[in-house]
């Protein structure tokens, strides 16, 4: 005979099936006993525990038919419905980068901190002292993507009717890492993580260059197509249409957990984006005499150029701090080609089909903001006051009005 294993979740009897139950009278404890049959293996499946009282053996047998009627075990742990729901909590997602980055959260992160506690026991205040922890060792995009997950799982543990909401919702929502103390306004634009101008983006591309042209080459697309590390990686020579000039993005090339995957972009669509004059020279060098299906980028050894391995090649986190450039951050390449588009006058709706946002509140974003209708808004506020102030001089109303009666 088999042995059990002692990991294993413990049997709850299946969804419409009845069972027995019994108590056993021992000297100062009861065993409390539960048996029904298995409806695939015909097998007779038995659940006891030892109480000290029928109260509790009452409270376990009730246990039993909630979590029968249930389906789940409402004592079931953490990481156990983790795996027993399997990919469940993915629904929705988009076979992208940001699936293995969740992934790797919740594996890394979330069921080491939590996996051992009773799903039914976590609570808001558990969850707040764990990412506590993870923002004094981790940066805002991992514990973003430490948090997704595990709003999707407990999403997921609410449908099951194991938690009456999810206590994880509140806290995902807040901002990582930023105080009301010392959070200024403008820091929430990816504006201010984008290069002053073409001659600071040259000055970065030429530094880069001197460990390896390919280097230099990344920079330079990266920044004027606005595009995401990944897409720069993922395009090929024929992605270049010299005709209408224009480059069309439609896959991303990115490390995974079994090593470089290439999919579809992270918002599934495809995307054409036009070839600036700055970047002509660039593209026609590496596009010159090469076949369509090559890779448009390719490293010192022919491999595939990613935002880690450039970041790492360059010294990337020396190389800024060199050149004075402290907000450039590992997307602020695509936020310096956004936001001299948005400054170039490019109508709203045109930057987001060429950034590929999803919604256009995220494209508003790299507008300038335009102060000019508070200055108004003052003087005519100043205007006002000043008639107040001064009792003969007639009110913008009164003046109005003597001048309608003239008439």
């Amino acid at each position: 005979m088999s042995t059990p294993d002692p990991t294993a979740p413990l049997p709850v009897p299946p969804i419409g099936v009845k069972g027995t139950t019994d108590l056993e009278h021992r000297a100062s404890e009861i065993r409390a006993r539960a048996c029904w049959i298995d409806p695939h293996t015909r097998k007779r499946v038995t659940r006891a525990l030892v109480v000290p009282d029928e109260e509790a053996a009452d409270e376990f047998f009730q246990y039993l038919q909630a979590s029968a009627e249930l389906g789940i075990d409402k004592r079931i742990l953490l990481s156990d419905y983790v795996e027993m729901i399997g990919d469940r909590w993915q629904r929705g997602l988009g076979p992208t980068s940001t699936v293995d980055g969740y992934r790797l959260g919740l594996r890394l992160r979330v069921l080491p901190a939590l996996g051992h506690l009773p799903l039914s026991q976590i609570t808001a205040g558990m969850i707040d002292r764990t990412i506590d922890q993870w923002e004094t060792q981790h940066s805002a995009s991992t514990i973003k993507n430490t948090i997704a997950p595990l709003v999707r799982v407990l999403d997921e543990s609410v449908r099951d009717d194991l938690l009456p909401s999810n206590p994880a919702r509140n806290r995902s929502r807040r901002s990582l890492g930023k105080s009301a103390l010392n959070l200024k306004e403008n820091d929430l634009s990816p504006r201010v993580h984008a290069l002053k101008g073409l001659a600071t983006l040259t000055t970065l591309a030429d530094r880069c260059g001197e460990v390896h042209q390919s280097y230099s080459d990344f920079v330079m697309v990266s920044a004027l197509l606005d595009a995401r590390g990944s897409e720069i990686s993922g395009l090929q020579v024929g992605d270049i249409d010299w005709d209408q000039r224009v480059v069309t993005i439609r896959r991303q090339t990115y490390p995974g957990a079994g090593g470089l995957v290439t999919k579809q972009t992270r918002g599934g669509d495809i995307r054409h984006v036009p070839i600036l004059q700055a970047l002509t020279p660039v593209l026609q060098r590496l596009t010159h005499n090469r076949e369509p299906d090559e890779r448009l980028l390719t490293g010192p050894r022919g491999g595939v150029l990613t935002t880690a391995s450039v970041r790492d090649a360059t010294k990337s986190d020396q190389l800024v701090t060199e050149l004075e450039l402290p907000s450039l951050t590992r997307h602020g390449l695509r936020h310096t080609g956004a936001t001299w588009l948005a400054d170039a006058g490019i109508p709203l709706h045109v930057l987001q089909g060429i950034l590929g946002h999803k919604s256009i509140e995220t494209t508003r974003g790299y507008l300038h903001p335009d102060t000019r209708h508070l200055t108004d808004a003052a003087a005519r506020a100043n205007a006002f006051l000043d008639g107040h102030e001064n009792p003969n001089r007639d009110s913008p109303a009164t003046s109005s009005r003597a001048t309608a009666l003239g008439r």
